[in-house]
């Protein structure tokens, strides 16, 4: 792998758990032996809070602002310190952060909510991402399902990603309660007791997907 992999988090819309993704992802691959970063580009800076609101988080985060030239440059100041950097971006992708972190990225995650709502929302994203890519043939992006819901409605929409250009990770994150509960008692599912072993097993699964897609295994 080399030094300092960017992953970008990528949504249209708010409420599709992006920066929930951002933190389990962080202590995750700190778990794995990984040195974390994670860059707060979203102006409510909400990873920046939950990681406030425990002590002894295992990831550095910081707000990255600015214009694209800013960002590059605030994404090289927290890569000299790691060895990936998780990008939180704002829910739009028409915001100046948004278009200035695709030109530093290496991996673009695009979390979605099984929703009809949220499929056309990623429509847009992933028209976005697709063209970046013709430019920076290096990219590589995927869809992760998040909150997933188990519904015909869920499993459905689950079915339409696939048929999307971007490939669909193996990796997505149910409903549940666990989630929300470590952005106030642990950080992540893995300060949490027993209860939120399922949980865990998931984030485990997501971590493994975007090793796999940065060749860290």
């Amino acid at each position: 792998m080399k030094q300092s992999s960017v992953i970008a988090l990528l949504s249209q819309k708010g409420g599709v758990g992006k920066t929930t993704v951002t933190m389990q992802l962080a202590d995750g691959l700190a778990g794995n032996g990984y040195r974390i970063a994670v860059g707060d580009l979203d102006p409510q800076e909400s990873a920046l809070r939950w990681a406030g609101s425990v002590e002894g988080f295992p990831a550095m985060v910081a707000a990255v602002q600015g214009d694209t030239e800013a960002i590059a440059s605030g994404v090289r100041d927290m890569g000299r310190h790691a060895d990936l950097v998780l990008l939180d971006c704002p829910p739009s992708i028409e915001h100046p952060h948004t278009l200035g972190v695709l030109e530093v990225a290496d991996i673009v995650l695009i979390p979605v909510v099984p929703s009809p709502t949220d499929l056309w929302s990623t429509r847009a994203v992933e028209r976005l991402v697709v063209a970046t890519m013709a430019r920076r043939p290096g990219l590589r992006a995927a869809l992760l399902p998040n909150r997933i819901q188990r519904t015909a409605l869920a499993s459905d929409v689950l079915e339409i990603l696939r048929e999307f250009s971007l490939p669909v990770l193996a990796g997505g994150l149910s409903q549940r309660n666990a989630y929300a509960q470590s952005a106030i008692e642990g950080g992540s599912v893995y300060r949490l007791g027993r209860a939120a072993d399922p949980a865990r097993e998931e984030v485990d699964r997501l971590v493994g997907a975007v090793l796999k897609m940065i060749g860290g295994h």
